[in-house]
């Protein structure tokens, strides 16, 4: 009678004969992979640190060349704000009348080190003394308007 088999996975192995090993490039002359390694006699492909750059063409002049550039980039000098909205302050924080910038890391409406925006979605019920590195028009006017303090804090670098 047959034994019966239970599969677990500390006990799965290949079938035999299905996995083969890799040809291993470059192991001598016996190895009948030796002397070129597969790569050619010369040539690019035949040298180390063959790769071409991104976006090479043969020699042809590249797309990104070709192409006319217009317009202005202000990459390198541009502000990234995490946003907050106050919706979610709302939301988040009922009970305490003050918000910091670490409060709302602590509740998970902020992450990492980027500088904290607050924005005038939605609406406040209630008066809260919000610190943040930004305001924007709408979202101070409506902490005011609920009695409540929009107070500008330095980016600490």
């Amino acid at each position: 009678m047959s034994e019966k088999i239970i599969v677990s996975l500390s006990n799965l192995r290949p079938t035999p004969g299905s996995r083969r090993r890799g040809v291993r490039l470059g192991m001598g002359e016996g190895s009948t992979t030796g002397q070129t390694a597969t790569r050619g006699q010369k040539g690019q492909r035949s040298r180390s640190g063959d790769g071409k750059m991104s976006g090479f063409e043969g020699g042809q002049t590249p797309l990104l060349r070709r192409i006319p550039k217009r317009g202005f980039t202000n990459g390198p000098f541009r502000k990234l704000y995490q946003v907050v909205s106050l919706d979610a302050i709302q939301r988040t924080f009922r009970n305490q009348k003050e918000v910091s910038v670490e409060a709302l890391r602590i509740h998970g409406l902020v992450k990492g080190r980027l500088p904290v925006k607050v924005l005038g979605d939605g609406s406040l019920n209630s008066a809260f003394k919000i610190s943040a590195h930004a305001f924007s028009g709408s979202a101070r006017e409506k902490i005011q308007k609920a009695g409540g303090e929009a107070v500008v804090i330095a980016k600490a670098s």
